[in-house]
């Protein structure tokens, strides 16, 4: 009895997988659009553009402003970097 019990339960296990490969059904088609929808939309369209229009153009933002000094930081000399000459000719 323990044999037929596990193998129905094996089985079990081994049918689940087979239940989750069912056919997809075919989409539905949509039906044409009648022509006060097609207004609709443009209409809703526009109303879009508009209000993308109406927003103000905002500077980027900077999470880490407050963190950063004010000013750029300055350099201390105004000098060129001196020139680097070679260290003595042995060969090392």
């Amino acid at each position: 009895m323990r044999v037929l019990w596990a193998l129905a339960l094996i089985a079990s296990f081994l049918a689940g997988p087979a239940y989750a490969q069912k056919a997809v059904p075919p989409p539905a088609t949509q039906s044409p659009k009648s022509p006060s929808e097609i207004e609709a939309e443009k209409a809703t369209e526009r109303a879009y553009k508009n209000s993308l229009r109406n927003i103000p153009d905002q500077p980027p933002a900077d999470p880490w402003g407050g963190a950063r000094a004010v000013e750029s930081p300055k350099s201390a000399s105004k000098d060129p970097p001196a020139k680097r000459t070679k260290a003595s000719g042995t060969p090392n």
